[in-house]
């Protein structure tokens, strides 16, 4: 099997200077120069010249090329995929080292790609540097989840304080303390009102409680993401680590909404003494 050094050295000989592509139909000019017959005929629409060194030329001048005809064949079949090529990723098109990251396309791509016409005018970074940038962004995202975490905690922590405080209301106390003053004919007011209270407390916990669950299942979700975020920080494999990032990039992170504590008005005026006017009315 050849070794890397030397099916590049094959591809680089196959190559047409044109197309950028093994040779198909090669011709030789009298100049020496090799090009495809059709991207040669394509160039010779403007100018019967040379496209490497400009010399004139003629049609009649060209004749095929059969050794590099063979050549190029020859390069097609031992052309090798990436995985077989020293444990490096290469480029699947022109079998060359993966140098470069697309920003626009978001992908890796060799020298040879760079000089494309599908790529002019794109943002391209060396691979070291791409990785970095992400790294930066990564970094970010990991603060902002750190802030939001840091918010969200201290909002379950008021939430918590809120609910142990109805919780542990003493108006169920108070308002047997009061009607023990009055009369056995306000036994049934009593027990309404009591009823009452527990059915204000049964429907402030449900809102506030369901609030908290909100906020819990948020502060779930930021630890999760978090989790993955430093586990992709802490990616040794470059490549992979850049894959994942674009991933990443793309997709949307955790919901900015701001949480806060459930205030619901909860009216204690009715709950609260003397009661002993209310119920005579």
């Amino acid at each position: 099997m050849a070794s890397r050094e030397e099916t590049e050295s094959l591809t680089e000989e196959a190559i047409c200077p044109i197309c950028l592509d093994f040779f198909t139909d090669p011709v030789i000019l009298e100049c020496g120069n090799n090009f495809c017959r059709s991207c040669i005929s394509q160039c010779w629409k403007k100018k019967m010249n040379c496209p490497q060194c400009r010399q004139k030329c003629g049609k009649q001048s060209i004749r095929v090329n059969r050794s590099l005809a063979n050549l190029a064949e020859k390069a097609r079949k031992i052309k090798l995929e990436p995985k077989e090529q020293d444990g490096q990723p290469h480029c699947e098109e022109h079998q060359r080292e993966l140098k470069l990251f697309c920003e626009t396309d978001k992908k890796l791509i060799c020298n040879i790609c760079r000089d494309l016409r599908e790529h002019q005018g794109h943002r391209l970074l060396p691979i070291k540097a791409a990785i970095e940038n992400y790294k930066d962004q990564l970094k970010a995202s990991l603060d902002s989840l750190t802030q939001k975490k840091s918010h969200i905690v201290k909002t379950e922590q008021k939430q918590k304080r809120m609910i142990s405080q109805i919780k542990a209301s003493s108006l169920q106390t108070h308002i047997t303390s009061e009607f023990t003053k009055m009369h056995q004919i306000l036994t049934e007011k009593e027990q309404r009102l009591l009823r009452d209270l527990r059915q204000e407390e049964k429907r402030i916990l449900v809102i506030i409680e369901r609030n908290l669950e909100i906020i819990q299942q948020n502060i779930n979700s930021i630890e999760d993401e978090f989790s993955k975020l430093q586990k992709q920080m802490e990616q040794q494999d470059e490549l992979t680590f850049l894959k994942d990032s674009v991933s990443w990039n793309g997709r949307n992170s955790v919901d900015s909404h701001t949480f806060s504590v459930t205030d619901v008005a909860f009216s204690l005026g009715k709950f609260n003494g003397p009661l002993q006017y209310t119920a005579w009315k």
